[in-house]
Order: structure tokens, then sequence, then C-alpha cells
């Protein structure tokens, strides 16, 4: 009965989203304010018709109800509840109906909180919202239901795939998909903007909180995606350019260009059909996204489905969506002149080549993604594109722009004096110079490319706290004057400072974990003692252990330094009993300086076991990093300006005397 429930809620939110998606676009059009107010009340109810059929799958998972198909192949009655739950979406039919739950989410959200847009406008971006809603319910309903009945009910589930049975699958997927899905909603306010003929000042200060809340929600959504395949598949390293994470890197990319590019619509009423553009181009990367990990076209880890006729579901919802998108947008876009002009050297010129240099870096990794498939589908032979293509074409694009984004947070706008610029940034500049010398010297580390990280990430650091810095001490008075400068600086402000702060940080763990890793692989018997980056481990031996669902082989290692105890390591090989299959976890020792990182191989002959041990400097600052840029993303969405509409010219009364 609870399947039936919620199978019939989505066809309802099916029915619901047909509506929300015509009438409020017809009343638009006839200017019926009747039609108009249809579009609110609807994407509310769609909301929680979506929502009451996910609870639904919920229900079923917790109560191991395996007359359901998706559940008799994604559970098993053995499995802790926190995986029960989290299964759900670890699979396609569930994580697809997450999907649209949380496109409904943001449809519901500009209902409720959209109040200072225009009417019709408002009405506008729900209708394109509800629209977009309809593909995937469609998709959900005639390809993908998550709620089909097996007849007669097995007793027992398949179980889970052991390596998604870990507590980062329980924010991951949700905190990626915000970030995929919430830039539908930028799509729409493109699209509701091109049916006005209205991109203005205002239009960019209504987009940026909805691209603010993708954005951070897409960087923590990668952040922790990273982390899961860093401590979960054991093999050392934080990024491998799988396609599936490009697919998520991209949006992000072309996301990050956006934001900046919606800055200079609503300051200088500038780069109108370039912004359109970008917010079309991030939806359309999310979008191909959701058809390389749903496909089949891909194999991955990350991989949900192998079923080539849902990927040709996707690839027309892809086609549909992006085309007629940009039809509208060559229609259109001749008719949006920019409003004001700029020099080269100016904050919208540095903004600018920040945009083109994010936009070529994301034409790489899509190159790199893409080339394989293509040249498969003609026929050509099977290659991969790996770490060497991506690091020799995407990091040469980032040094330039690490390298201007300091100096193009600090000019003025318009027209700006570059040496003036790069004055105020001599310590920052000094600093990070002085940085790349000492690790020139005293280091053995690949020298050149560490140098240049190292010295990029100073730079970057400094030079974001520069410009608020420099702004609280023009205040005359002492330290307490000069503090209360600082913290009564707009939030504006703060937020540029600590997201490309967290930006340096990122770029210093990045160079330090891959410049300055060291490795072991060797055999070890129990009582054998290994050096590792001055560490001393000792090898104590393996023990069995039990889980709720597994059994393990537990490896212990002992960490001395100098002889003094630094901590115990455990890595374990675990052996999912439902599933038969195998997982390797790692044993990590995290400071904020480094990591040791141990993982438990294969047992060999005469007692001995190979073993792995991985050192690696400054791990946890890629992580801090991601999450500095995030709570900048936060402090920006909490600044009032992006709480309240733009302001509106005053009205001169009739008859009054100009000033």
């Amino acid at each position: 009965m609870i399947a039936e429930l919620g199978h019939f809620a989505l066809v309802l939110a099916f029915a619901v989203a047909l509506v929300q998606g015509t009438l409020p676009l017809l009343g638009a059009a006839r200017r019926d304010a009747t039609l108009l107010g249809v579009a609110g009340p609807a994407a509310l109810v769609q909301f929680l018709l979506v929502a009451l059929a996910f609870g639904a799958l919920v229900h079923l998972y917790v109560v191991s109800d395996f007359s359901v198909a998706n559940v008799f192949q994604n559970s098993h009655q053995s499995k802790p509840l926190l995986y029960r739950i989290t299964g759900v979406w670890g699979n396609h039919e569930g994580s697809l109906l997450l999907w649209v739950l949380i496109l409904a989410l943001f449809g519901a959200a500009v209902a409720a909180f959209g109040h200072n847009l225009p009417v019709v406008f408002r009405a506008r971006v729900l209708a394109v919202q509800a629209l977009i809603a309809v593909g995937f319910l469609a998709f959900t309903l005639f390809t993908s239901n998550p709620f089909a009945r097996l007849d007669p009910a097995p007793l027992e589930g398949r179980g889970l795939n052991p390596i998604l049975q870990d507590p980062g699958l329980a924010f991951h997927p949700p905190l990626l998909y915000l970030g995929y899905v919430g830039f539908s909603t930028t799509f729409s306010f493109a699209i509701a903007g091109l049916l006005e003929g209205r991109i203005d000042p205002s239009w960019a200060r209504w987009l940026r909180p909805w691209t603010l809340l993708a954005w951070i929600a897409l960087t923590l959504g990668i952040a922790l995606g990273s982390y899961w395949a860093y401590y979960e598949l054991g093999w050392g390293g934080f990024w491998f350019w799988d396609p599936v994470e490009n697919a998520s890197f991209m949006p992000w990319l072309a996301g990050t260009a956006l934001l900046h590019s919606a800055i200079v619509v609503e300051k200088r009423d500038t780069l109108k059909s370039w912004t359109i553009l970008l917010a079309i181009v991030t939806f359309a990367l999310s979008l191909l996204g959701t058809f390389l990990v749903r496909s089949g076209v891909l194999t991955s880890v990350h991989a949900f489905a192998s079923d080539p006729a849902r990927g040709v579901f996707i690839l027309v919802l892809l086609v549909l969506a992006v085309g007629l998108a940009l039809a509208l947008y060559a229609w259109r876009a001749p008719s949006l002149r920019g409003g004001g002009s700029f020099a080269p050297i100016s904050r919208e010129g540095a903004l600018l080549l920040n945009n083109l240099l994010l936009a070529s870096a994301t034409a790489t990794v899509l190159l790199g993604t893409l080339y394989p498939l293509a040249l498969e589908v003609i026929g050509g032979p099977k290659i991969s594109v790996g770490p060497p293509y991506f690091n020799a074409t995407f990091v040469p694009l980032m040094v330039p722009l690490l390298a201007l984004l300091p100096v193009g947070a600090i000019m003025a706008w318009k027209r700006a004096d570059l040496f003036e610029a790069l004055q105020r940034l001599w310590l920052a500049a000094a600093a990070a110079v002085a940085c790349g010398v000492i690790v020139l010297v005293a280091t053995d580390l690949r020298a050149g490319l560490a140098c240049l990280g190292y010295a990029l990430g100073v730079w970057t650091i400094l030079g974001a706290l520069t410009d608020p810095l420099s702004r609280a001490a023009r205040a005359a008075g002492g330290l307490a004057r000069f503090a209360r400068r600082l913290l009564s600086l707009p939030r504006a402000s703060w937020a540029v400072a600590v997201a490309h702060a967290g930006l340096g940080v990122l770029v210093i763990g990045i160079t330090a974990v891959s410049t300055g890793q060291s490795e072991r692989i060797l055999a070890m018997k129990p009582g054998d003692v290994a050096e590792i980056a001055g560490y001393s481990v000792r090898f104590e031996g393996v023990r069995e252990v039990r889980g709720p669902n597994w059994i393990a082989q537990r490896g212990t290692f002992t960490v001395t330094r100098d002889g003094a105890f630094v901590t115990e390591i455990f890595s374990d090989k675990r052996f999912f009993i439902v599933e038969q299959r195998p997982t390797t976890e790692a044993g990590i020792h995290t400071t904020v300086l480094r990591d040791l990182y141990f993982v438990l191989g294969d047992p060999l002959a005469e007692g001995a076991w190979s073993v792995r041990l991985y050192h690696n400097p400054l791990a946890l600052w890629m992580w801090g990093g991601a999450l500095l840029m995030a709570l900048g993303g936060l402090i920006s969405l909490s600044d009032r300006r992006l709480r309240v509409g733009a302001p509106r010219p005053a009205r001169v009364a009739v008859g009054a005397s100009a000033p």
C-alpha cells in the first residue's frame, strides 16, 4: 500500500508540474492574474507530493519491504539502519527520485521566498522550473519507477555495494544534487529573463542568491566526495580525474564563472549576453553529468546505471532543454545591449579575464572527458585520458587565474590603476616569493612545481586579506578603532576575502600532497618495523573482527617518532557477507600538518602481508580550503543586499522641480 501511495503521489506531481509549466506561461502572455497565481501554489503542491513519494520510499527501505524491486536489489535486513536509509539514493531509481525532490524543493523555495520578484517574472521562473520537472518525472515514471513490485516477494534482499555503505553517502549525494539541481533555478531565471527581454542589474541581483546556494552545495558535495574517495577507496589520493568526478567539476567551474559574471551585470549593467549563456551552459553541464552517470557509457565506481534506453531518454531531455534554451538565446541575445563601458584595466576587465580562464578550463575538462567516448562511438580504439592530460592542460590555466585573483579583487570599477593595485599587494608578493625560495632551497620536492604552488597559495591568501585589512587600516586611532572598522566592513568584502583565501589554502594542500607525498609498498610480518618520513611504523599483526554485516582482517600499526609513541592506526580488509564483496578501509591519522595513511593489502607467504604506507603533508588543508570557500559563499549569501530586491529609482512627483 505504501509503494502504491508513493507511485500515485508521483503521478499527481507529474500532473501538477504540467499545469504549473503551462498555465503561468499562458497567463504571462495574456497578463491574466488568475493564471499567473497558479504558479506559486502549484510549486508548493508539487514539492509536497514528491516529498510524500520520497518519504514512502524511505519507509520501504527502513522496514525492508522486499516486495519492491528497488529495495530488494539494494538493501538487506542485516544492514545498519543508517545504510538502509542512505541506500535509498545509492542506486539509480532512488537517486533519481532524490534529484526530482531537490528540483521540486528549489521551485517551492522560489514560490515561498521569491516575493521580491515581479509577479510575471516569478511565474515564468516557476513555469520553466516545472517544465524541467515534467521531463524528469516522466523519466522516473516511465523508465525508472522506484516503486515497481516483485511477485512473489523475496524473503531477503541483495544488499548494497559495500563501498557505498559509508557515512559519507549520507551527505555526499544530497549535497552534490543540491548543487547540480540548484543550477536549474539559475537556468529558469535566465529563460524567464529572455522571455521578458529584461536582463538588468535587478535581474542579476535576483539571480545571485540562487547561484550562490547551488555553488556552495556543489563545493561541499565535491569536497566530501573527494574525501570519501581518499579514505574509502584506499588509493592514497584525493582526485583521480575520473570522468564522473569531472562531471561534477565542470558545472562547478562554469558556476564559478557565472557568479563572477553576474557581479558585473549587477554593478555595471554589462556582460549580459555572456552571463545568460553561462547560466544555460552551467545547467547543461549538470544535465550532462546526469547523462554520464546514468547512461551506461561510463564504467565508474560513481556510475549508477548501465541501461542505454535510460541514457537515450536523458539525452533527449538534454537536447530539448539546452537546444530550446540556446534557440531562445540566439533570438533574444542581440537585443541585450550592455549599459556600461569599462577600460581593460579595471575590475570588470579582471572579472572578464577570470571568466575566460574558467571557461577555457571547463572546455579542457569537457574535451578530456568526452573525447574517449566520441572516439569509441566512431569506431576508434578505446583510450583513457587521465592525470597526465589534465595536469598538462588544466594546471597552466589555473596559474594565471590565481596570479590575477588578488589584483582583480582590489581594482576599481570602470577604470583602475594597475601600478597602484600592485603597490597595495607588495607585502603579499614579497611573502609569496620568500615562500617559493624557501621551498626551493630547503626541500628536495619536485622543486619547480612545489615552489610555484606554494608561492601561488600564499599570494592568494595574503592577497585576499589585503583589501579588508587595508580598508580597516585607513581608520586612524589605534588598535581598537582598527578592530571596530574591520568588524564593520560589509559582509560582501569578508565573503570575497574568505572564499579567495580558502582557494589559496586548497592550492597549498594540493601542492603539498602532490609534490611531497612519501610512499612505501612492502611486505611486513608481525614485529617488522618500517621508516617513512621520519616515523617508525611497527606492524603488530592481523586479527579478525566482525561488524554488523561484514567480517574483517584488521591490521594494527604502532607509530613512533624518535622513540616517542605517536599513535596506533588500524586498517581493515572487510568482506561483506551478503554482497560477497571485499573492501579496503584505510587507516588514517590526521593532524594539521600531515596524514599518516596506511593500507593493509593481501596476505603473502610465511605470515607476511602486503602493506602500503603513505605520508601526506598538509592533506587536511585541501578540505579545509574547500570549507573556507563554502563559508565565504555563506557569508555572501547572508549579506542583506541579496535578501532584498534591487533598489528602484525614486519616483518624482508630477510638477516637482529637479534638484
